[in-house]
């Protein structure tokens, strides 16, 4: 089922000078960024952006994230984010990859958990709730 290719997205970023310290290096919250412009996208992708969320009345917080450097991304690389949906049943779990554009190394990779919690009563969902299942294909 998550082989689907709905359930992956590769980004490109050219990596900005802002993004950057004094060294050309990127800074290293920098890459958290990165990941929240492919989560964004990926989401899209199945029809669940942010906005999709909220309208269904749950709000979909990180709330774990883990990030392993390999090699630093510098000024004006070319930088591809590479996000795929790994878990979905009781929280919304996406890996992610990040590779040089042009050689194909990896820089760095992590994960992101987010759970459903709904906007009503503030309570967290211990199941994703069926709205994520349907976008899914899981259920109608």
């Amino acid at each position: 089922m998550l082989s689907d290719p709905r359930f992956s997205i590769a980004v490109d970023i050219f990596v900005p000078f802002h993004d950057c310290d004094p060294m050309g290096i990127v800074w290293h919250g920098n890459y958290l960024r990165y990941f929240e412009v492919a989560r964004e996208q990926l989401l899209n992708q199945i029809g669940y952006g942010y906005r999709d969320m909220l309208a269904s009345g749950y709000a979909w917080p990180v709330v774990d994230v883990q990030l392993k450097y390999r090699r630093s991304a510098s000024f004006e690389q070319m930088i591809t984010v590479n996000a795929k949906i790994v878990e979905y049943e009781n929280r919304l779990k996406i890996s992610y990859v990040i590779t040089d554009s042009l050689t194909g190394n990896k820089l760095t990779k992590g994960y992101t958990i987010q759970v459903a919690v709904d906007q009503n009563t503030q309570e967290l969902q211990f199941v994703c709730p069926d709205i994520l299942l349907a976008k899914i294909g899981i259920q109608s």
